[in-house]
């Protein structure tokens, strides 16, 4: 012995080439090993030229008894093809037989043509002595030597052994190959780290592939195999790779409800969640911004290596409008922008992309009373407001549409100045104010000086006595010293300060920012 293959072994038989002898000439737990010497018979010649051999003596069976003894023990004997005829092939035996062309273990007619003047071993399957019709069957041989080599095979596998085989056949779920006799399952999620769809897309049949034995099912004779197990797991080095804050590109291999699964590089993949997808608008579901094949760019928010998880955000990478918000939306600034949504509350309104300000009910018309702000606006209206408040932090915007309308109390600020003489009426009087209507719309604050205050008291103090009876005979020269020197000085006294009078004041402070206005009484 010389040599030792997957199902055979090369013997050194004195000729020019070696011989062939199949491993399952021998026992299975009692292979041969380099060195021994075997008593062979040669029995051919295969196609590649080397000497087919058996370790048995097989003879040609020369008369009748002999092929009933064959086909009773299902023995082997050789026979020579003769020819190709109609379905099959003429075989000699001894007798003349017939092999059907699909018992014949060649694929196709321009097989059968080689197989002509070979001696080839068989099997007699049908025998009748008085017909003289002989049927022999060459393919059962080869399926008895293949499952005994393949029997031979799985003895010798064990779960860990690396393996070299040939792709057989591909499926969607994976793929078949053969790894020296014994057929395994290459499982689409064996093959590689990353995901693959289908195994066509990365194998072929005919491939040759090195594998990792995971599992062997003795009982049903099934063997799984991986390629992906004799690689480094790409997760190993994932923490020292990658880094929250850092930027990375990636394919869109998955989108579900709750996000997109992206991979960064093969066999890493992250998810970006929905709401990390858009400053700008609430996304119901991924496909609203990416698809499946897509590329993309997005920021990592976090590494988890122990639960293989990676979060990615994709609205980080276009960079947070909000970082610049204080500087172009001071309070004052005027805006204009669509309409995104209303409430029962007021109007939210796209100032930029993934920024929006809200408009509440009480703001957006000074004119009339709104109960719900549809009444006025419409989702995708252009509206033009001014910015009241903002806060970065909370990342609210408070806007007014009623601010650019002008009013009465507008016109009458850009009318009036300071230190002008303005009449109005009080409808509000207290001890140290008045509340004064300067016109439709215009109020104004005054303060009461103490001393009017105190007149005002001391006449609601003296109030009238109850009547007395007249002194007639001092009345006359009462009344004749009132009209030449006017009345006393005492009772010489303003009016006391209440509701509904109508005064003369002076502006005595006017704020346009703020709109207020403080008189004084003239």
């Amino acid at each position: 012995m010389i040599a030792l293959t997957a199902d055979s072994i090369i013997l050194d038989i004195g000729f020019k080439t070696e011989g062939v002898l199949p491993l399952t000439a021998f026992p299975p737990d009692k292979p041969p090993k380099p060195g021994d010497k075997i008593q062979v018979t040669v029995k051919g010649r295969d196609p590649e030229g080397y000497y087919e051999l058996t370790r048995g003596k097989i003879e040609r069976v020369t008369d009748w008894s002999s092929l009933e003894k064959a086909f009773a023990e299902k023995s082997p004997i050789i026979g020579t093809v003769t020819g190709v005829v109609k379905g099959g092939l003429s075989v000699d035996v001894g007798v003349r037989a017939f092999m059907p062309a699909s018992r014949s273990g060649t694929k196709d007619a321009s097989e059968l043509e080689k197989l002509v003047g070979q001696e080839i071993r068989c099997r007699i399957i049908k025998l009748d002595v008085d017909d003289e019709d002989v049927v022999v069957d060459r393919r059962a041989i080869a399926e008895d030597e293949e499952r005994a080599g393949k029997e031979r095979r799985y003895s010798e596998l064990k779960e860990g052994d690396t393996v070299q085989g040939e792709v057989r056949s591909l499926t969607d779920y994976g793929a078949f190959v053969d790894i020296g006799g014994a057929d395994a399952l290459l499982h689409v999620g064996e093959i590689s780290w990353r995901r693959i769809n289908k195994p066509s897309d990365v194998l072929s049949a005919g491939q040759q592939i090195e594998a990792v034995i995971i599992k062997i099912d003795s009982e049903k004779r099934r063997i799984a195999i991986s390629m992906k197990q004799l690689l480094p797991h790409p997760w190993d080095a994932i923490a020292e790779k990658f880094k929250p804050g850092e930027r990375v590109r990636g394919t869109v291999t998955r989108l579900m409800d709750f996000g997109a699964f992206v991979e960064i590089e093969p066999g890493i993949e992250g998810l970006i969640h929905i709401s990390e997808m858009s400053w700008a608008k609430r996304v119901r579901t991924a496909s609203d911004v990416v698809k499946t094949g897509e590329t993309v760019e997005a920021v990592i928010l976090g590494v988890n290596p122990a639960e293989r998880r990676i979060s990615l955000g994709l609205k980080q990478a276009l960079g947070d409008p909000w970082a610049v918000v204080a500087e172009k939306f001071a309070p004052g600034t005027v805006i204009e922008g669509p309409v995104t949504s209303l409430t029962k509350f007021g109007a939210f309104v796209q100032l930029t992309e993934g920024v929006e300000g809200m408009i509440h009910i009480s703001e957006i018309s000074a004119e009339k009373r709104i109960n719900h702000p549809q009444e006025v606006l419409r989702v995708g209206q252009s509206v033009k407001a001014q910015v009241l408040a903002l806060d970065t932090e909370k990342r609210l915007i408070r806007l007014s549409m009623k601010q650019l309308v002008p009013t009465g109390l507008d016109e009458y600020l850009a009318e009036h100045k300071e230190g002008d003489s303005v009449t109005g009426r009080m409808t509000e009087v207290s001890k140290t104010s008045a509340r004064v209507e300067l016109g439709e719309g215009v109020l104004a604050i005054c303060r009461i000086p103490e001393i009017a205050a105190k007149n005002e008291s001391t006449t609601k103090q003296q109030s009238p006595a109850a009547p007395s009876k007249p002194d007639l005979s001092s009345l006359g020269s009462m009344l004749q010293a009132r009209w030449k020197t006017g009345p006393p000085a005492d009772e010489a006294k303003p009016e006391a300060l209440r509701a509904g009078q109508i005064h003369k004041f002076r502006i005595a402070k006017l704020d346009a920012t703020s709109k207020k206005i403080e008189l004084e009484l003239e």
